[in-house]
């Protein structure tokens, strides 16, 4: 009977383990339970419950099996095919280094592999709808006489469609693999450029990935308070339209992306600052990011 207490109490605490990895990876993708719901087939009422940590015991019998066979259950259930040993062996290094080496290794393995002028010669604006990239942007090309190169506006081109038109009929999946395909495409056409990302582009691994070994990337800080003002004052009611939580959404989504902007090689901060002077500052980050100039100005932090 103990043991079956233990075991019960054990499964407990796995599924809230699992729900709160369901909510947090839902929340850096910008997604609310609605829009999850209807692109996974999966019930809001569903949802709700596995985020609590109420979900499907079925998963912890699943568990059970790759814990007899002493697998990851990762190796059970990741989709694609099997991965090659050589990155079994090299994943089971890196989960025993400690977070500051992981992150050491990591702007290691960025300097030994990127090609530092041709990254360079690309700056990539991230950050948050409202944190400024589209003004930003176009001031920043305009002063350093790069093209501005907006990704979403690529992304309508080769769809022929709007994004949200884009999202309604093919959902997030499609969206991400167009993104990918535009964003590799734009790389190969622009050894130098200004490129306003969308804010949800992170949240996908491989092509923030990419992103980083291509592009010299700046995050555009700004507070939750001033996205939702900047968004409104564009004249766009809908983050906050039949949401009251928009704003609580708002700080999920900023908190869940914080550890993935950071990954930028400058970051700008934005808020309470006008447009004039946070140029200013970004044009200093932009030429000193220039092939064969030293990155002096302001380093991420």
């Amino acid at each position: 009977m103990r043991r079956q207490a233990d075991g019960k109490q054990e499964s407990e605490r796995y599924l809230a383990l699992l729900g709160e990895r369901v909510r947090a990876a839902r929340a850096r993708r910008g997604m609310t339970r609605k829009i999850l719901s209807g692109e996974s087939g999966v019930s809001e009422r569903y949802l709700a419950q596995l985020e609590s940590g109420r979900g499907n015991v079925s998963i912890v019998l699943l568990r059970q099996i790759a814990r007899a066979m002493n697998l990851p259950l990762s190796e059970l259930v990741h989709d694609g095919p099997d991965q090659p040993v050589e990155i079994a062996l090299i994943l089971e290094q890196l989960n025993r280094l400690p977070a500051d080496e992981l992150a050491h290794l990591r702007r290691h393995l960025h300097e030994r592999y990127a090609d530092a002028d041709a990254r360079h010669g690309r700056i990539a604006l991230i950050g948050l709808r409202g944190a400024g990239k589209s003004t930003l942007g176009h001031g920043l090309a305009a002063r350093l006489d790069l093209p501005f190169v907006q990704l979403n506006k690529e992304i309508e081109g080769e769809a022929g469609m709007p994004l949200n038109e884009v999202f309604d009929l093919f959902g997030q999946a499609a969206f991400r693999r167009l993104e990918r395909q535009c964003l590799e495409r734009l790389i190969e056409s622009h050894q130098r450029a200004v490129i306003e990302t969308g804010g949800g582009l992170v949240a996908e691994p491989g092509t923030y990935e990419r992103l980083l070994g291509a592009c010299f990337t700046v995050w555009l800080r700004a507070s939750p308070e001033a996205h939702m003002a900047r968004v409104a004052a564009q004249g766009d009611q809908r983050p906050m339209a039949g949401n009251r939580e928009a704003m609580a959404d708002l700080r999920r989504i900023l908190e869940g992306r914080d550890i993935l902007y950071r990954k930028a090689d400058a970051v700008l901060e934005t808020t309470d600052r006008g447009v004039e002077d946070c140029l200013a500052e970004l044009v200093r980050i932009g030429q000193a990011a220039q092939p064969g100039q030293t990155t002096e100005a302001a380093p991420n932090q």
